[in-house]
């Protein structure tokens, strides 16, 4: 691995920061968000409701204990912390005219504690987090007026922060609304609140994703603008899918289903809209709100690099009630039988990780930066104060094996490596604090009950030696 990779963790703000109504911080997507169970969708509900349990109101406390928590990282030997900002910490609203002031010293505080430990911020502006009044009042990223409320938050931080952060990105998995059935993607991605199976969600997310690209765009230009150095990426749910047979149907299953997924980067890396999106926007008979002006501000905002999620893949079988290889996320997948699950039924793939940074290699040409990868599992506290995590330590062992032949074989630029909760956070998917990923265990349950303590699990002390050794011990 080169000496200037990136080793570090990863988390996001409304699953560790807590403190919701603190300080001018105002109601996000996230806050509105209630528990769930493994296998089934958090509620979303009509605003802040009394008496509702909200998990990420508390999240781990890491507004109050960040300094212990960033020691902690850097102890383990962190390069990079990603994180993102809270845009609410920010503009409460999401469409004020002057920006918090308390919310941007926070943030000043975080990243000065992070550098004091010669550790690099990476931050994701926007990461499931928008302002739930941008929902309310405007409708979400429906909206073209969202891109200029976006532009003044990114404006904002890009100029407080210019000498204190250098790695950024736009939107966090910006292609996971592909699968727009699913309330939680459209919610968290775009602020689209739609009725269950609504005909118009389809083309509702084509336009949101659209004004999110144009957004990205004209963000990752003015930020040069702003400082040359920044280093601004997208960000993608890197999920590779394969065909279950060698069927010839089967194979453009999973093309095309590769296709629905990733032509977000297409659009982000290459500036402009692949050929096979516009043909199916006019097969479908979308009218979309897409200017010359926007595809212009698309050519202008190529990223920097492609940041992705990497966690398992996908498998697809075409079948003759879907002749034309329609892809709408997990609904149209199968089983693979070659892999083994994890306990929330995400199948375990190390080896995809290096068909994944190969392909996206192959098709933009740009460094490749991953940033969240990792193992949800419930762990168990033993008697003594410990946690002997070795089913973690061998899912990240496998998966960072792949990365180093990608690396060392296949020649992939890859600028670093940050696992997802390196500390115990609140998962985004339902909301549990049982679904751990992290190498620093806290002391907390399902209902937000526990001491917040933080113990070091093994995977600590393993991945304190892999980025000692710059990955040459695993």
């Amino acid at each position: 691995m080169d000496k200037n990779f990136l080793w570090g963790g990863a988390v996001a703000a409304h699953q560790l920061e807590g403190a919701w109504n603190v300080d001018g911080k105002g109601v996000s997507v996230a806050d509105i968000m209630t528990t769930a169970q493994n296998g089934h969708e958090r509620r979303i509900t009509d605003g802040v409701i009394p008496e509702v349990y909200y998990p990420n109101h508390q999240g781990i406390d890491f507004y109050h204990r960040y300094p212990e928590d960033i020691k902690l990282m850097a102890e383990m030997g962190f390069k990079t912390f990603r994180i993102s900002i809270a845009w609410t910490r920010i503009f409460p609203n999401g469409d004020e005219l002057q920006a918090n002031e308390t919310g941007l010293k926070f943030y000043d505080d975080l990243f000065d504690e992070c550098r004091r430990y010669s550790i690099e911020p990476m931050i994701t502006l926007s990461h499931f987090e928008m302002p739930y009044h941008l929902v309310t009042a405007y409708g979400g990223w429906r909206n073209r007026k969202l891109i200029d409320f976006f532009l003044k938050y990114a404006e904002t931080v890009f100029k407080r922060y210019r000498e204190k952060v250098k790695y950024w990105m736009t939107f966090n998995e910006i292609n996971n609304q592909t699968d727009y059935t699913k309330a939680f993607f459209m919610v968290t991605n775009s602020g689209l609140k739609l009725t269950k199976d609504d005909p118009a969600a389809e083309q509702l997310m084509y336009q949101a994703a659209h004004y999110e690209l144009v957004a990205s765009a004209l963000a990752v230009k003015m930020g040069h603008a702003i400082n040359p150095k920044f280093k601004i990426g997208n960000m993608i749910n890197m999920t590779p899918i394969y065909p279950l047979t060698a069927d010839p149907d089967d194979m453009l299953m999973a093309q095309k289903a590769m296709q629905t997924r990733y032509w977000y980067t297409d659009v982000q890396a290459n500036g402009q809209y692949p050929s096979y999106v516009m043909r199916y926007f006019e097969r479908s008979g979308f009218n979309l709100d897409i200017t010359s002006h926007d595809l212009a501000a698309l050519r202008a905002g190529i990223v920097d690099y492609v940041g992705l999620s990497y966690y398992n893949s996908f498998t697809v079988q075409a079948s003759a009630n879907n002749p034309t290889y329609k892809f709408i996320g997990e609904a149209t997948t199968v089983a693979n039988p070659t892999l083994k699950a994890s306990d929330w039924g995400w199948t375990i793939d190390p080896k995809g990780l290096r068909y994944a940074l190969n392909w996206l290699n192959d098709r933009y040409h740009l460094p490749l930066m991953i940033v969240e990868n990792g193992l949800g599992a419930v762990d168990k506290v033993t008697n003594d104060g410990k946690i002997h995590d070795t089913y973690r330590i061998g899912y990240l062992r496998a998966h960072v094996e792949q990365l180093k032949l990608a690396v060392d074989v296949d020649g992939v630029n890859v600028m670093g490596y940050t696992p997802w909760g390196c500390i115990d956070l609140i998962s985004a998917g339902t909301g549990q604090m049982s679904k751990r990923y992290g190498m620093i265990y806290v002391d907390q349950d399902d209902s937000g009950h526990g001491s917040l303590k933080r113990l070091r699990k093994d995977s600590f002390y393993w991945y304190q030696r892999v980025i000692q050794t710059n990955g040459r011990v695993l």
